[in-house]
């Protein structure tokens, strides 16, 4: 988030989050609160299209971490919405096969590589549970157009219960890779993890340390999956 709201509790009662969301899972609400120092364009933009992303912070009982998108990458707030304010949510990976785009839609690179994955049953990806996120989850979700002709296609892979070997990582990234060169695209993969969300990419690149993304905060680690015997919940 390149702008972000002061918490309305104090930190010391926060906590990972409630456990009925998981970032990247887009929530649609009926109120966002104002916080002070709010950029001008948010109450337009939750206005126009009242959903916002879970995103990877603390938040006391009661809360979640949130992610407003406005028009443009330069438009992204984080802060946090009452729990009572959520009306419906839905994740990346009910995305992936639950939800469409529109027809019109269809051509634009990002969707094309979507659907691409979607057809390959047989697949490295296949064995995996996942899910767009980004700009091509958002519209998804919302049915609002936001994807453009040189929008990424991000994606969160489920990999939370059982760790996935380097080698397995790097066929992953290859298949991926060679489907976004085919399309024209640039597809971004992120790993669920124990430890937070990890970079397919770095993961597969075999470095004794990867960056981890934690509720609690950025943190460099060997074995993402080490986590579950420390009970981490990210």
């Amino acid at each position: 988030m390149q702008v972000c709201a002061a918490p309305p509790f104090a930190i010391e009662h926060a906590a990972p989050g409630d456990a009925r969301w998981r970032p990247h899972d887009l929530l649609r609400l009926q109120r966002l609160q104002a916080f002070d120092n709010e950029p001008s364009w948010v109450r337009e933009a939750f206005g126009r299209v009242p959903f916002a992303v879970v995103r990877r912070a603390l938040a006391a009982d009661g809360f979640v971490a949130i992610g407003v998108r406005g028009v443009g990458r330069s438009q992204r707030y984080g802060t946090w919405a009452s729990s009572a304010d959520v009306v419906s949510a839905v994740s990346p990976e009910a995305l992936a096969f639950s939800c469409t785009s529109l027809a019109a839609r269809n051509a634009l690179p990002a969707f094309a590589a979507l659907a691409a994955l979607q057809d390959d049953v047989t697949g490295p990806l296949s064995a995996f549970v996942w899910g767009p996120t980004g700009g091509a989850g958002f519209e998804l979700a919302t049915q609002v157009p936001t994807v453009t002709a040189s929008s990424d296609l991000d994606l969160l892979i489920r990999t939370h219960d059982k760790p996935l070997a380097r080698n397995l990582a790097t066929g992953l990234l290859d298949h991926l890779q060679a489907l976004a060169q085919r399309v024209g695209v640039r597809v971004d993969a992120q790993l669920d993890t124990p430890a937070g969300g990890v970079a397919l990419a770095e993961w597969a690149a075999g470095k004794p340390r990867v960056l981890a993304r934690h509720a609690r905060g950025p943190q460099l680690i060997a074995d993402p999956w080490a986590a579950t015997a420390r009970g981490v919940d990210a």
